[in-house]
This record gives structure tokens, sequence and C-alpha cells, in this order.
């Protein structure tokens, strides 16, 4: 199946070309960093999570969103999502990809991270989060390999590929319970110490990762001979707009949480991520961008004649990625550092270093997502031939 990839047209090869600079120029800013550490970033000692792991805790969802076309096809026989599971498998794989190579700028010196594997800590929570996500990414290359394959040759796939669909389904909502872990597992920071941060976070995922989805639906209809079906178009808009709704509400119950019970630690971080605290307020503009287009995908996503449109549930998707990205990204994670325990505020603004190796990451994301689409769409075509 790999001989599909070296065949397309001038789009798609000025597409990857174009990647490929960006990944180049990451990489350049990354070299730079690796010589002079991450004092180039915009982190510090309080502040010492930033722009990439605000990147890593996005597409861990994204990741984990893949589940939400598995599961039906899989286990309810929902025929109609059999067109794009595939889709869904290969953007788990490239999402999974960017969480690795995240984690992996973020360290600093790379040779760190063979420490969790010579050094293993189970009791750490972040032993586990590289179980499950090595583990996923292995899983749905395998099935996602192996279905396809198949598919091509006009057989049905092998038996024990079906045994790992069913372990890929918990996986997927283990990676992203694991990820919220994380967080929740720092008492000294109050805006991650929440019950439902896990919930939060999958609800999250679940709109964001099928959005994005619906998307790349929509421009490989557009760009290729290959239609993934209106049908599944639009169960992927019911899909998104129960998970946004349950989003929006869990943030609404923080949010009454934190000032209803007037707790200090709890109320800070709000103050200071929608109206500033102590003159520091550089995150207040994006904040509440993500609640105008919160309040757009719910309005669009809410009203029926919207949602069946095509054009309207692409802007309510769009929507919904740029509110997510903003709140689940930025908004969590500098949220959670501010203030510090002592009361103090430390602004953090990522770095040119840090924005330039974080597109670096995303092209090298697309890159793989636009040579496993390809390998995908092209075996659809020549079936459907």
């Amino acid at each position: 199946m790999l001989d599909t990839v070296l065949k397309g047209k001038q789009g798609y090869w000025g597409w990857l070309i174009f990647l490929l600079a960006i990944m180049g120029a990451g990489l350049g800013c990354y070299l730079y960093q690796f010589q002079e550490g991450l004092r180039v970033t915009g982190m510090s000692r309080d502040v010492s999570w930033g722009f990439y792991i605000a990147q890593f805790t996005y597409l861990v969802g994204v990741a984990a969103s893949g589940v939400m076309v598995v599961l039906p096809y899989y286990l309810h026989d929902y025929k109609a999502f059999g067109r794009i599971t595939i889709l869904g498998e290969f953007l788990a794989i490239a999402a999974v990809t960017m969480c690795i190579l995240f984690i992996f700028v973020d360290l600093g010196n790379p040779v760190r991270i063979m420490n969790v594997l010579m050094y293993p800590t189970p009791n750490s929570i972040l032993f586990w989060d590289m179980i499950v996500l090595n583990g996923y990414l292995l899983l749905n290359l395998f099935i996602g390999w192996n279905v396809l394959s198949a598919e091509r040759k006009g057989i049905h796939y092998q038996s024990w590929v079906k045994v790992l669909i069913y372990i890929s389904i918990p996986w997927a909502f283990s990676i992203h319970t694991v990820t919220a872990f994380l967080y929740a597992g720092l008492p000294g920071r109050h805006y991650w110490l929440t019950a439902i941060l896990a919930a939060r976070f999958l609800a999250s995922a679940f709109c964001s990762g099928p959005a994005l989805l619906l998307l790349l639906c929509l421009i490989v209809r557009k760009v290729t001979k290959f239609d993934p079906g209106k049908e599944q178009i639009r169960t992927l808009g019911g899909i998104i707009t129960y998970a946004m709704l349950l989003n929006v509400f869990f943030f609404i119950l923080e949010l009454f949480t934190a000032f209803y019970s007037q707790i200090p630690g709890h109320m800070h971080t709000f103050e200071f991520l929608f109206s500033g605290l102590e003159g520091h307020g550089r995150l207040a503009p994006w904040m509440w961008t993500a609640g105008g287009f919160a309040f757009v995908a719910v309005l669009l996503l809410v009203i029926p004649a919207t949602r069946r449109k095509e054009d309207t549930l692409a802007i309510a998707c769009a929507a919904v990625i740029i509110s997510t990205w903003i709140d689940k990204g930025m908004g969590l994670v500098i949220g959670g550092f501010t203030p510090n325990p002592f009361e103090r505020v430390t602004e953090y603004w990522p770095t040119t270093p840090e924005i330039i190796i974080t597109l670096g990451v995303w092209a090298t994301g697309f890159f793989i997502l636009t040579v496993l689409y390809k390998m995908a769409v092209s075996v659809k075509e020549e079936v459907g031939a």
C-alpha cells in the first residue's frame, strides 16, 4: 500500500513540500533550543509547563476521540461509520505522534526520556501516561494497517485484529483519563484539583476530535473522489453537539463551585484568566475569544437547521476547535500555574523559538496525516472502482 503514497497530483506534492519547509524551520529552532537550553523559552520555575504541554494536552484528546467512530462501528454495528473509521484511526496515529514529540521538545535534553524506561516508577502517573500513549499508538498502527490491507485485498481482516480493536476502545478512554490525572494529582494547584477534571477532558476530547475529523472528511471529499458520506457527517455533527454541551456544562460547574463557595484559590485562577490578576491579564482576551467561539459553536450546533447544513456545520466545528484549543491548552496549563502556591503571579508567554518549534511539530503531524490519508483514500477509491 505504500506505493500509493508516491503517486499524487501537483497540489499533493506542493502541500508536502510546504509542510517539510515548516518542519525544517522547527528543527532548526529545536537545535538552537538544545544548544542554549530551555532558557530560550518563556518557562520558569513557577511556570514549568508551557506552550508545548498545552499542545500535548489538547492533542491527547484528539487522539482519544478516534473511539467515537470506532465504538459505534465495531460494537454497535453502525455500518455507516465503516467508511470513515480508518480516517479516525489514522488521525489518532498522527495526534499521538505529535503528543510524543511535544513531550520530547519540552524535556530540553532528550536523553532524560530514557529515565522513564531505565528507572520505571509505577507509582508515577507520568510512567503510566507513557505506557498508554505508546500502547495506543501501536494499537492504531496495527489495526489501521491490517484492516486497510484486508479491505484492499477484498477479504475480512484476521480474527486477532478484532481482539486489538476491543482493547483499543477502553484504551482510548485511558489515555486522556491518565493525562487528566497528571494535573489532578497535584494538590497545590487549585484549578486542577477537581474531581471532574477527567470528565472535562473527555467531554472536550469528544467534541474537538470529531470536529477536526468532520472537517477533514469535508476536505477529503473536495480534493479526492472518495466521499465519506452525508449520513456519517450528520452523525458526527450529533456527537459533537452533545459533547460540546457537556464540555460547556462542566466548565459552568467549575465556575459555580469557585465563586459560590468563595474559595480564593479557585477564584484567583478564573480572575487571572478572564480579567487579569495583579496587573497580569495577557491571557484574558484569548479566554474571552474562546468563550465567544464556544457560544457560536453551541448556537450553530443546537439549532437543527444549521447543524444539518454542511456549511454552517463546518463553521461550528471550526469554532469548537478554536474554543477548546485555547481553553484546554494555554487556559488550562497556565491557569493552573497562576497564581503560584505563594499567591504570586509569574506571567508566561511563549517565545518565538517555542512557537516555531510548535509549528514544526504540528507540520510533522499533518505530514504523517496527509501520507496516511493518501494511502487510505487511494485504497477506498480502488475498492470503489
